[in-house]
């Protein structure tokens, strides 16, 4: 049975995040009353909210309150969960995956290339088989509970190898995910630790590493060593000019990336990685031309352009899969960096200039937004930030960061679940309870049947 498509004219959003969701929630009642339909299409039924997903490692909120469902958000917009894998903008249709091995055709009159980005990597041998990214929130929850998991485990060996490699956790990338994730993370086992009598902070190794020679671009240069110096001081070891050289096994390897020469070597059953991001591939698997780095080429009105530079009718873009050009003349390169300051402004301008085009009077806007700085939490009441060129750490900064991102998740309904979950853990303190078995949730019945507990886990 064929899936069922609306007939009307349609704007054909590919991508449920940040600037998905934002189009769509703009758009959908105006389309809708012009007799259209909006239709956004994404592997996932809803948006992560990113910049929460350190504090989903930390425990401070549930890790459901950091996204947003589409179909409840989005009652207007025909939401279809699959996976755009083609784009013929000549013929105006989109082939989407639905699982199973279906797959469908979607036409439309306007399409809205949002999909974001994806983690990069680099091919390192046994990365791919024993790391872990912080992109996803399944990747986040799955972090926290292995970090917990790997202590209560660690609690009870007898093998001194064993243990040590339990208790060594590292991170990959110097950048704001990275940097707010080891905070978290070193927070949430500090916590964890405290209600061990068999473990002692001393027992714990967190190794920060970066290949550039300082962390956190967003902030000054002091900030930076500041934060290393804060990081330090609380046990964690930074290794900056350091890249990783190899993690099979999960035997990490270290290596300068002044000479090559290997700096460091241990075990470690925690290898997370951050190092940046990379336009997703959907770019590069529609008609529209790519740059050197995947991205589709944006104009400042938010329009696709091709080869020539002119503008590609009815194909629009924004967020992490675009190269829009950032007019205040600060962005590097010349353009808007990826980050969600810039995801939601661009994807309200988009809105209405594609309304416009289409249902108004054709006059559209172009794209211009000073950035009000950033603001990192760095676990439980520290942070570090410059919001509007002022400099600012400690209890403020903290206090800065959850202000603007409670206010900036989209929609009321999550605003209010999440500063739940933070008066919750002020009230009742954080929990640092694991749930081990959530990728394997099959185990205790297979084993109530008969399966056997060893056949279980490598069936897993």
């Amino acid at each position: 049975m064929a899936l069922k498509l609306s007939e009307k004219p349609r704007i054909l959003i590919v991508g449920g995040g940040y600037v998905g969701l934002t189009v769509a929630q703009q758009l959908q009642k105006k389309v809708k009353a012009a007799g259209g339909i909006v239709t956004l299409v994404d592997p996932l039924p809803y948006m992560t909210y990113q910049p929460f997903l350190p504090e989903v490692v930390g425990g401070h909120i549930e890790a459901r309150h950091a996204v947003v469902p589409h179909r409840r958000h989005l009652r207007d917009t025909e939401v279809i969960t699959g996976k755009v894998t083609s784009v013929d903008h000549g013929a105006k249709v989109a082939m989407v995956g639905l699982g199973e091995g279906d797959s469908v055709e979607v036409p439309y009159q306007d399409i809205v290339m949002a999909a974001g980005a994806t983690t990069r990597t680099f091919p390192i041998e046994g990365l791919a088989e024993n790391g872990i990214g912080l992109k996803t929130i399944e990747e986040a929850m799955g972090l926290r509970n292995h970090i917990l998991e790997r202590l209560e485990s660690a609690s009870v060996m007898t093998d001194e190898a064993a243990k040590r490699r339990a208790l060594t956790f590292a991170v990959v990338g110097g950048g704001f995910a990275g940097i707010e994730c080891v905070a978290e993370m070193e927070d949430i086992i500090r916590a964890a630790v405290s209600q061990n009598p068999r473990l002692s902070q001393s027992d714990v190794r967190i190794v920060l590493v970066e290949a550039m020679g300082r962390i956190m671009p967003e902030v000054t240069e002091d900030q930076a060593v500041g934060v290393v110096e804060h990081l330090r001081g609380r046990g964690v070891e930074v290794l900056l000019n350091t890249s990783l050289g190899s993690a099979v096994d999960g035997e990490l390897t270290l290596i300068s990336m002044a000479d090559k020469s290997e700096v460091d070597s241990f075990a470690s059953d925690t290898l997370v990685w951050t190092a940046g991001v990379a336009a997703n591939a959907v770019a590069r698997s529609s008609s529209f031309p790519v740059d050197e780095r995947g991205r589709l080429t944006g104009s400042a009105t938010l329009q696709i352009l091709n080869e020539d530079g002119d503008i590609i009718e009815g194909a629009w873009t924004a967020g992490d899969i675009a190269a829009i050009p950032d007019l205040t003349g600060t962005g590097p390169g010349g353009f808007c960096v990826p980050n969600a300051q810039h995801a939601w402004r661009q994807a309200k301008l988009l809105a209405k200039n594609l309304y416009s085009a289409r249902f108004g009077d054709g006059r559209i806007a172009e794209y211009k937004h000073d950035s009000l700085g950033a603001v990192a939490g760095l676990g439980l009441y520290k942070g570090v930030g410059n919001p509007m060129g002022v400099k600012i750490k400690g209890l403020l900064a903290w206090a800065a960061h959850r202000g603007y991102h409670g206010m900036a998740i989209p929609t009321v309904e999550r605003k209010v679940r999440v500063a739940g979950g933070w008066v919750n853990e002020l009230v009742f303190g954080r929990d640092v309870t694991p749930l081990p078995d959530l990728e394997n949730p099959t185990q205790a019945f297979y084993e109530a049947a008969g399966g056997g507990k060893a056949k279980a886990k490598a069936k897993s």
